[in-house]
């Protein structure tokens, strides 16, 4: 160990680590700020540039990227009064009022304190983690790596989203989703359509994306905010770490709250600021002033946030076993780089766990500091309209998917998932479950192979599955049991259709995906079968709790959601999320005549020039700048972007090849 301490700390202050762990930080705080993109987003951005990279530096692109963005994105959530992220929600409750009382700086400085304490909370706790893992690890054999996944995943659909029937459900679509391509063990096909870019699985970057990028970006859209009025912060950097000082027992307790649940598969980022924020509220005197400007209220969730990235580490580098959606991100990046987390990492390759353990701890350090320096420059990029940057974000949300595998079907891919996505976070599926059963589909399906091979259905008799069986059929029990009050809603028949009606339409689609999965197992031999056919049937079972109060007029409010109405409510436009998606669609079609790179500029200066009404000039520039962008990425990374048919008759110049 004492060797693999040493090796650690010899990479970890190498130039190039530190170098590359820099990069990553920048990149983590960018896409914090930025709202709509978020962490999961961010990592499946980056997953195309890490393939091929020495392993030590993808990691610390990776670790940098992932465990600043809960630390920058406090800027949106302080400063205007949106999450930056998902796990930034509960930092808008005091960080927005107290910037309305011009104490912007004060809840940045706490927060910022905040962050950094959580993040070496939650490596100081990985640490340790890492001390217990080994005599674990060797206690777990095939049946019972099988079914500490089945719980995961009962977890992830239990605890993601306020329905569980929908969070099971949700889940069992990623694992669907992931039986496209060729079955492992057989090398037989499956669901390829007659299409041969089907022939290998759905690439993790695109399902990111696809399900956190596009749907938030066009949320945000339909919103029509403007970051901030004015861009100023006020005084008060000294006086917010002053607040943590005062405070630093409130801090410690959510760091470990931020730690255990973060350790939890599927509760990820989604609970854990309101879980902090609640106990917060709970433990300590003057309750009134929360909700007012309260620092308490910063300090709470935004400990817990970073902390919880540690917290997720441990499932994934113990087990394999992704803790939040960003994760999944993560994992997928370890495998592109050769690293297989689980027991040969933990005992071979112990140094580079070393390294990424204490990588954290230093982005958080860099990140926490580079945002307080940066804060005043910062504030005042807040004063662009969204629908000013949207263009920009898209662009280069289709460039990186279309790295997946450098074919026309990555951006088909993302635009028919990125549907799926924008129709899951409308009608209330929750997506970190639908990715995280995803990523891990290919582990489920070889697992289940392998154990039923081995010891067919006797490893059900096992003293470790039987109590992990027990626990998975608690969990969903508990879930179902104990889910939130349910309202019956009025017999308005106008306005109970109008708001039915597209929730049944997107479930039968769902309900018919299902069905799809099952008919084509019917195709197959047993092995190739076995997988798809199981995770169909689960998933009707889930669904049909779900088409059953959809259907009738029993609806509880957790099933019964459309995220539609209460958006329109507040919202400055009422654009649909379908004219968002026509852009998208008629962006694809104009690259498709005329090549990428020549498309999204077309796409960049029509959206900046209607939905942003912008001047010919800037609209001109801003299409100019990114195609001179997309020309310097591909001459300096040797990229190809998608031609259309006009390339197959003129050879066009540099950049627009």
């Amino acid at each position: 160990m004492e060797d693999a301490v040493l090796k650690a700390i010899v990479t970890l202050l190498g130039p190039s680590h530190l170098a590359f762990l820099s990069l990553g930080v920048i990149l983590g705080l960018a896409v914090g700020i930025l709202p709509g993109l978020g962490g999961t987003a961010g990592m499946a951005l980056l997953l195309p540039f890490v393939f091929g990279m020495d392993a030590s530096h993808a990691i610390a692109m990776m670790i940098g990227l992932q465990s600043v963005t809960a630390t920058s994105d406090t800027f949106p959530s302080v400063l205007m009064g949106i999450p930056g992220t998902s796990g930034s929600q509960a930092t808008v409750m005091d960080g927005f009022p107290m910037a309305k009382k011009g104490e912007a700086a004060r809840a940045l400085s706490a927060a910022f304190t905040s962050s950094m304490f959580g993040g070496l909370f939650g490596a100081a706790v990985l640490s340790v983690a890492i001390f217990f893992a080994e005599p674990l690890i060797m206690a777990i054999g095939l049946s019972e790596q099988l079914m500490l996944v089945v719980l995961a995943l009962a977890m992830v659909g239990t605890l993601t989203g306020i329905s569980p029937a929908k969070g099971l459900a949700a889940c069992c679509i990623g694992l669907m989703i992931g039986a496209f391509g060729s079955a492992p063990g057989t090398g037989e096909v499956r669901l390829t359509f007659d299409t041969e870019y089907l022939l290998d699985p759905v690439k993790i970057v695109i399902m990111g994306l696809a399900m956190f990028a596009i749907p938030e970006i066009i949320d945000l859209l339909r919103r029509g905010k403007t970051i901030s009025e004015t861009g100023k912060l006020g005084s008060g950097w000294l006086k917010g770490m002053r607040d943590w000082a005062r405070n630093w027992g409130l801090s410690l307790r959510c760091a470990a709250i931020g730690c255990l649940v973060g350790a939890l598969p599927g509760l990820g980022g989604t609970v854990i600021d309101w879980i902090a924020y609640s106990h917060a509220i709970q433990t300590t005197p003057n309750r009134d002033s929360y909700g007012t400007g309260d620092v308490r209220g910063v300090i709470a969730p935004e400990s817990a946030n970073n902390a919880k990235e540690g917290g997720a580490l441990i499932p994934t580098i113990l087990f394999g076993i992704p803790g939040s959606g960003s994760m999944a991100i993560l994992l997928g990046g370890f495998i592109l780089v050769g690293i297989e987390p689980g027991f040969e990492m933990i005992t071979m390759q112990l140094d580079l766990v070393y390294v990424m353990i204490w990588s954290v701890a230093l982005a958080n350090i860099v990140g926490a500091g580079t945002c307080l320096f940066l804060a005043p420059q910062i504030a005042k990029l807040t004063t662009i309209r969204y629908a000013l940057m949207a263009p920009f974000m898209l662009g280069l949300i289709f460039f990186a998917a279309f790295q997946a595998s450098r074919d026309w079907g990555d951006l088909i891919a993302l635009m028919v998932l990125g549907t799926l996505g924008v129709y899951m976070k409308r009608f209330g599926w929750p997506r970190p479950a639908l990715l995280i059963g995803f990523v891990l589909a290919g582990q489920v399906e070889a697992s289940v192979n392998e154990t039923v091979s081995i010891y067919g259905y006797s490893f059900l008799q096992r003293p470790i599955v039987i109590v992990l069986l027990i626990l998975t059929i608690i969990a969903v029990v508990a879930a179902l049991r104990f889910r939130p009050s349910q309202p019956e809603l009025s017999d308005d028949g106008v306005h109970t259709h109008r708001d039915r009606t597209p929730q049944v339409v997107f479930f039968f689609f769902v309900v018919g995906f299902a069905v799809l999965i099952l008919w084509d197992s019917t195709r197959h031999d047993y092995l190739t079968a076995l997988y798809p056919r199981l995770v169909a049937l689960i998933g009707l079972f889930f669904m049909a709790p779900v088409g059953f109060h959809l259907l009738t007029k029993m609806q509880p409010h957790t099933v019964f959601y459309d995220a539609k109405w209460t958006e329109d409510h507040g919202a400055a436009e009422h654009r649909t999320n379908e004219y968002y998606l026509g852009w998208l669609i008629a962006m694809l079609g104009i690259s498709a005549l005329v090549g990428f790179v020549l498309g999204i500029a077309t796409f960049i200066y029509a959206f900046m020039r209607v939905r942003a009404r912008s001047s010919h000039m800037y609209c001109t520039i801003g299409a100019v700048t990114f195609v001179l962008f997309l020309g310097m990425l591909s001459h300096f990374l040797v990229l190809q972007y998608p031609h259309g048919l006009l390339q197959n008759y003129v050879d066009l110049p540099w950049p627009f090849q």
